[in-house]
């Protein structure tokens, strides 16, 4: 890769949306030597309001227009997944680092493509898997790499949601649950999460295989997903999501088994996890999660541009988690 010239990180924000009022962009201006200057939506009224509410000077309707600004030398890619390989293309070609909301794309195939221009154009590729970086997982990945419960033997995700009582009137907002623009359903959205988060703590998933189907028939895309897996180093996986469940069964809980104990925990928790040991009391813990939630892995892709430090969430560790949910829902059931 090519070495970052400047001594500051001066981001440009392509799709100003939910996710960057408070979770991602506004931690820009909270990391040393890093500065959120221009932002972009092809909506002028929306755009103008965000740069207003968050003092940002330069706003665009116009992504290529953002993605040539000299002042901007780096790009902050939070549209949904059906732009991130075309905006990738662009500010690779434009020789600027990007940073990309996940999941990285619709299909492993972007995710691809994605790498190979940013690598051709020497400019790193960064993917916003943030829980990489936070306090209660980097505790969770010590203690398993301490060997605190033993030598890993099975993990199990376990998610069900319900449905949103008002989702058929909303569908149209929704992009979520449209296959075109997300790639699939709430599968995609979350268990990408889910997947990347096992990959960062036992390395990548070699082989995967499950069932997807549409059981409430809400939606075009897959509502329901079952698999297996099996990590490089031997460990065994499971998985169960479903998205059309009674609110009595909801339920968001990774259970990693050990020859000595076991660990627990919410994805989508508050900070919190829980490990028993063999004839010891259960220990709970919990550490406190950062307002702006992308704020430490932010904080990391700075510091490896300038020189300082590395991110552990990458092109090619994201698009891992494409390949795995590619390999989960093939096969679908009708």
């Amino acid at each position: 890769m090519q070495k970052f010239k400047d001594s500051e990180v001066r981001w440009g924000v392509l799709g100003v949306g939910n996710v960057c009022e408070v979770k991602s962009a506004p931690a820009m201006n909270r990391i040393p030597h890093s500065r959120l200057v221009a932002v972009m939506r092809r909506d002028e009224a929306k755009v103008k309001d965000y740069a207003a509410r968050h003092g940002v000077s330069k706003w665009y309707t116009s992504a290529e227009a953002l993605i040539l600004d000299p002042e901007v030398n780096a790009i902050y890619i939070a549209t949904p997944p059906n732009a991130h390989l075309e905006l990738t293309r662009m500010a690779a070609a434009a020789g600027k680092p990007v940073y990309v909301e996940k999941p990285m794309a619709r299909t492993y195939s972007e995710c691809l493509e994605m790498i190979d221009r940013c690598q051709s154009a020497e400019v790193p590729l960064f993917v916003a898997y943030y829980r990489r970086a936070l306090p209660h997982f980097l505790r969770i990945k010590a203690l398993l790499d301490e060997g605190a419960i033993g030598e890993i033997r099975t993990v199990h995700i376990n998610l069900k949601q319900a449905v949103e009582a008002d989702l058929m009137t909303k569908l149209d907002d929704n992009w979520r649950v449209n296959p075109e623009i997300a790639g699939g359903g709430y599968f995609f959205d979350l268990a990408s999460h889910q997947l990347d988060l096992l990959d960062f703590f036992f390395g990548k998933i070699t082989h995967a295989a499950g069932f997807s189907g549409n059981q409430a028939k809400a939606y075009a895309a897959e509502d329901i997903v079952t698999g297996s897996f099996v990590f490089e180093n031997g460990i065994l996986g499971t998985g169960n999501w479903c998205f059309t469940s009674s609110h009595t069964a909801r339920k968001d809980e990774i259970i990693i088994d050990g020859s000595l104990g076991q660990i627990r925990f919410a994805t989508f928790g508050k900070g919190e996890f829980t490990v028993l040991r063999d004839s010891q009391e259960p220990e709970h813990f919990q550490l406190p999660l950062p307002h702006h939630i992308q704020q430490p892995l932010i904080h990391s892709i700075v510091d490896e541009l300038l020189g300082q430090g590395a991110c552990p969430s990458t092109g090619i560790t994201g698009a891992r988690a494409n390949w795995a949910m590619g390999e989960l829902v093939k096969n679908r059931v009708e």
